[in-house]
Order: structure tokens, then sequence, then C-alpha cells
């Protein structure tokens, strides 16, 4: 099994890379096939969105045929076929095409190793195993920078992509070789995700859970390429290195977060100190949208750190799902996590069309402005919430 989750882990790599690495090519497919920043978001959003709506089929078929299967189809099928899609793309239709594709087959591959902890390991120790896989696999945030946009000043966006394409089907086969199924639950209880949101305490969690994640993904996945360029004049590589320091402080945060509900004795109050912070580091981005390159660098980066909340919140949901039910709980949490930074790229599109006109730094203030309202109203529902600690 060991081999297996170091597999997963590179499947979960990959997933990183492809919800964060649009931000590098904008300015490139903006010249070679027109892509405008609206044209980004949307096949931004159309990934998240995807890759959400998948969750719910992708919970059954862990609780039904486990994760070896499940992982391993739908990331050859979605992640190899549609990177090679985008590669001999000629519009922003291909690309949001193969956005969608590529959301299908990194939809299963986290919660595949979340199934397996929750049913090979102790529950006490969740929180930190969902925090390292995540930081681990956080790397393919990095690759999505300043790497990347090297390699495409070498040999093209193109060749780059197809490079992908293989890298994924080798992936996927890796996980058919190695994963094994952990054994299914006994059980006479039947259950769907009706009967999890039936539960009232995972309703104070899943609104945070909606908001929390997309400031910092949003941002490091599409607007810090937009921003920066269009702000101040920064071009690719100089994007690259920026969107470098922002994935290093989301790893950084997910490990930070990781261990702490254990130390602390509680988890309600690690997930709600981190984001009533967010929240402050983005009103200030709002404030200081256009005062210095390197302050709205340092400002993204702690947005990225205090939005690492992710694996924390999955655990204390986790907390109040029946073990019969653990895949298709895992989905719902993560359902809500990846959807609202779906919906969150399609409304700061039309944000940012709707701004656009104005002056060039009102539509990124719109933009931050509506992560940090959001983010706030999450906290507040959050507040109601019980506390859980294995």
């Amino acid at each position: 099994m060991k081999a297996g989750l170091v597999v997963l882990c590179l499947g979960y790599v990959l997933s990183q890379f492809f919800r964060a690495f649009l931000a590098v090519l904008s300015v490139d497919l903006g010249r070679d096939i027109g892509a405008t920043p609206e044209d980004l978001a949307f096949a931004s959003g159309l990934w998240f969105l995807i890759f959400a709506a998948m969750q719910l089929p992708v919970g059954w078929a862990l609780d039904r045929v486990g994760p070896r299967l499940t992982a391993a189809v739908l990331l050859l099928v979605g992640g190899a076929g549609g990177a090679a899609l985008f590669a001999l793309s000629s519009s922003p239709f291909h690309i949001a095409i193969a956005m969608g594709l590529i959301g299908v087959g990194c939809s299963p591959v986290l919660m595949a190793s979340y199934y397996i902890f929750a049913r090979e390991f102790p529950p006490a120790r969740f929180a930190t195993l969902a925090a390292v896989m995540l930081g681990v696999g956080s790397v393919g945030n990095l690759v999505a920078s300043y790497p990347t946009a090297l390699a495409v000043e070498l040999m093209g966006w193109r060749a780059t992509m197809g490079m992908l394409a293989v890298f994924s089907a080798a992936i996927a086969l890796g996980i058919w070789f190695s994963v094994h199924d952990p054994k299914r639950v006994e059980t006479e209880h039947r259950g769907t995700v009706l009967d999890l949101l039936k539960e009232p305490a995972l309703w104070a969690i899943l609104p945070l859970m909606l908001v929390a994640y997309a400031p910092s993904a949003a941002t490091r996945g599409l607007w810090a390429g937009p921003y920066l360029s269009d702000i101040f004049g920064l071009s690719t590589t100089q994007i690259g290195t920026a969107t470098l320091i922002m994935g290093a402080a989301m790893i950084a945060g997910t490990f930070a977060y990781g261990p702490l509900d254990r130390m602390l004795g509680t988890r309600k109050w690690v997930i709600f100190g981190g984001n009533a912070l967010g929240t402050v580091g983005l009103v200030l981005m709002c404030l200081w949208v256009d005062n210095a390159v390197w302050l709205s660098v340092v400002l993204m980066a702690a947005i990225g750190f205090l939005g690492a909340s992710f694996p924390v919140i999955m655990a204390h949901g986790r907390a109040f799902v029946p073990p019969h039910l653990v895949g298709r709980g895992m989905t719902l949490l993560n359902l809500f996590g990846i959807g609202g930074v779906g919906l969150a790229q399609f409304v700061t599109g039309r944000i940012h069309a709707a701004t656009v006109d104005i002056s060039p730094a009102a539509p990124y203030t719109a933009i931050f402005g509506f992560f940090a309202v959001t983010l706030a109203i999450g906290c507040v529902i959050y507040l109601f919430s019980r506390d859980s600690v294995d």
C-alpha cells in the first residue's frame, strides 16, 4: 500500500499542477490563440466545477469498486486525454473542453488517498496524513510556476502539454499496478449523500468549505498572472517567480495546519483563526492593490499560507461521517471545497469583464473584495459548528 500511496501522491502533484498552470500560460495563450482573461477564467472555472460535480460519482465508486479502478481509469482517460487535447488546441473553446476533461481525470486522486487513510489508519492521524498528502502533492503548484514558465520558453506550451499527457498516462498505469483496495466495511446500513446532508453538524462546516480554498486557489491558479501583468507589467518568467513564492507559502501553510488540531486540542479554532486572518489579508490586498509589486507578492503568499486549511476542515467534517459512508462523505466535502473555486472563477471572470474599463486596478480590487466578503461570511457561519478532535 505504501507504493500505491506514493503513486497516488504523484497523481495529486498532477492535480495541483493542472489547477494552477493557467496563470503562467496567460500571456502565451493570449498571444497564440487569442485567449482573454475571461476565457481563461471560464476554462479554469470549468475545471473546478466538473471536478466538483465528479465527486458524487467518485464517492459512490470509492465505496463500491474501490480507489484503484476509480483513480486509474479516470486519470488515464480524462487527465492524459485532456492534456493531449490542450496541446492541440487552436481556440479558447478547445482550452475549455480540455480543462473540463482534465478535471474529470484529476477528480478521484486525492479522495482515493483520503479514502485509504480513513480505512487503514487511526482517526486521530487523519488530519496529519491528509495535510502531508496535500503538502507533498502541492509540489505540483510549484512546478506550475517558474519551472513551467521556463519549459514554455524553451520548447513552447504545446510540447509542454504533450509531455504532461504522457506523464499523466504513466501515473494512471502506476496507480493500476500499485494501489490495493482496502477491505470493504460490512454493514447492514445503507445510505446516500442525502443521509449525510441530514447531519446538522455538517451544515455549519460546508459553507466555510465552499469559500475557504477559493481565494488562494483562484489567485494562484489564474488571477495572479493577469493581475501582475496588468498592474506591474511583469513578464511570464517574473510571474512564474511570484507564483512560485505563493505556491511555496501554500505548501508551508498545509504542513503548518496539519498537526495543530492535535497540538492545541481543537480543530474549530485553528480553522477559524486561520481563515479570519486570511480575510484580513484579502482586505489589505484591496487597499494596496497597486502599491508595490513586492507588497502584493508578500500578501499573496500570506493569503496562500492562511488559506491552506483544507485538510483540517476535511478532518473536521469527516468526524461526523459514519464509517460505511466515508467515501461519499469525503467527496461531498471535496465537492464543496473544489466547487467553490469553480463558482468563484465564473463570478470573478464576470467581475473582471464588468470593471476592466474603469481603471487597471478596479477589476482586481473588486475580485479580492469579493473573496474577502465571501470568506468573512463563511467564518461567521462556521462559528456555530461543533468542535471535534479524534
